[in-house]
């Protein structure tokens, strides 16, 4: 007699929950989001027509905090390359490694041992595939910068004759399609879907393995995006094409929160928050429905210095981000050309220049963009009151978020290392 099939997920549910071993692990980098990206976000979501500060997502999942710093021997301040493989395979090392030792040997992932265990394994970025973090999970390299290289292995390495990664998702044309190797053409003929644009994520074979690059490098901004909810849409479709019965990886990464970080771009990076927290509300729910999944968020540094509160005022004010039409670098783009740079910045920004604004973009003699995008970051940080102390990344600590089975190994305060470490013992964990 055929199962129901409520009754088959509960029989599923209960064989993990016994053992505590998670049948399914999502790991969430929020690239670059220190603990001042997730108050400033607090701020930015609040409905000002109550009297409280409503708590976000970030706030419901709070469990810890967590140090950063690479191998001693570098400093104290990590890059990607180095948080994410200490995050990936819970080892220090030097900034630039991807999922190497301070020696330049290969160590194994979390990604790599549930592959080998049995799992579909994925990730779901909004930087190219290759890069720092996702790299770090599903490749072995002695520098970040080597793109093709990773881009390569990603179809060359195998582990147990099989690719290491089912699904791929983000952007990175530049390193799939190159004159000199094709590795879109190589996948599909080795089995893999793929698709191009955002919308075919509906259409694709559920359960199959998938590339989907969706741009050059790394996305667009969410604020210059069709679908600003982009990384929810890339996560829905891989947790459909993972799911299995014997469970799945999946690391989901917000890369541009960083880039926004390095920027100083306090529009976008709010944009590209709120794109994250949308995604981990969607993921709230889905562990509601699947007991038998370990969901754990954090961040790999912090990046941009961001205060919120700068110049000696003791204010912030986000509402002036909250009609942005577009990001500061395509404003920066638009107001080139533009017959009339007040009227089209007053549109795209939401909000009427002052004359001393406009003077400050009408003055600007430049055919490039960068000059009228710095003044838009000026404008934006002056209105809301946002300070920034570096365009690089600092080394204070950040938060760690979970839910699920298994999330109560992740509370308080760890090392990076011990995030992947403990991830490790779940894995290997017996009845």
């Amino acid at each position: 007699m055929k199962q129901p099939a409520a009754l088959l997920l509960a029989v599923l549910c209960h064989s993990a929950l016994a053992t505590n071993t998670p049948k399914n692990i999502i790991m969430i980098v929020g690239d670059g989001m220190g603990p001042a990206y997730t108050t400033a976000y607090r701020m930015y979501a609040d409905d000002p027509s109550t009297p409280e500060v409503e708590q976000t997502v970030f706030d419901r999942l709070l469990v810890g905090m967590t140090s950063t710093h690479p191998d001693i021997d570098t400093g104290y301040v990590t890059d990607s390359a180095a948080s994410a493989t200490a995050l990936s395979a819970g080892v220090k090392t030097y900034n630039g490694a991807i999922g190497v030792d301070t020696n330049k040997k290969p160590v194994q992932t979390i990604l790599e041992l549930a592959k080998i265990q049995g799992r579909k394994t994925g990730v779901a970025v909004t930087s190219q595939i290759n890069h720092a973090t996702p790299a770090s999970f599903g490749a072995h390299n002695e520098s970040r910068h080597n793109y093709d290289q990773i881009a390569d292995s990603y179809f060359d390495e195998k582990t147990n004759g099989q690719f290491i990664l089912d699904v791929m998702l983000g952007g990175g044309w530049k390193y799939f399609i190159r004159e000199d190797r094709n590795l879109v053409e190589e996948f599909k003929a080795a089995g893999y879907q793929y698709v191009d644009e955002l919308t075919q994520l509906d259409t694709v074979t559920a359960g199959t393995p998938l590339l989907g690059l969706f741009a050059d490098s790394g996305m667009p901004w969410a604020l210059d995006s069709a679908n600003q909810m982009r990384l929810p849409t890339l996560t829905k479709a891989a947790i459909r094409q993972l799911e299995n019965d014997q469970g799945y990886f999946l690391l989901i990464e917000a890369s541009l929160v960083d880039w926004a970080g390095h920027s100083n771009d306090i529009g976008s990076a709010m944009a590209e928050m709120h794109d994250l927290a949308v995604t981990l509300e969607w993921l709230e729910q889905y562990l509601v429905k699947n007991p038998d999944t370990l969901m754990v968020a954090t961040a790999d540094h912090s990046t941009g210095g961001l205060s919120i509160g700068a110049n000696g005022n003791y204010s912030w004010s986000p509402k002036w981000l909250k009609n942005l039409k577009a990001s500061p670098d395509e404003i920066g783009k638009q107001l080139i050309t533009a017959k009339n740079r007040g009227a089209l910045a007053t549109d795209l920004l939401g909000f009427e220049l002052s004359k001393e604004e406009i003077a400050s973009i009408s003055a600007i003699e430049s055919d490039k963009s960068r000059p009228f995008k710095n003044a838009i970051f000026k404008i934006l940080d002056n209105r809301t009151n946002t300070g920034w102390t570096t365009s690089g990344h600092t080394g204070v600590d950040v938060q760690i978020f979970a839910k699920g089975l298994g999330s109560e190994r992740f509370r308080g305060h760890l090392d990076n290392t011990r995030i992947a470490q403990t991830m490790f013992e779940l894995l290997n964990s017996k009845k």
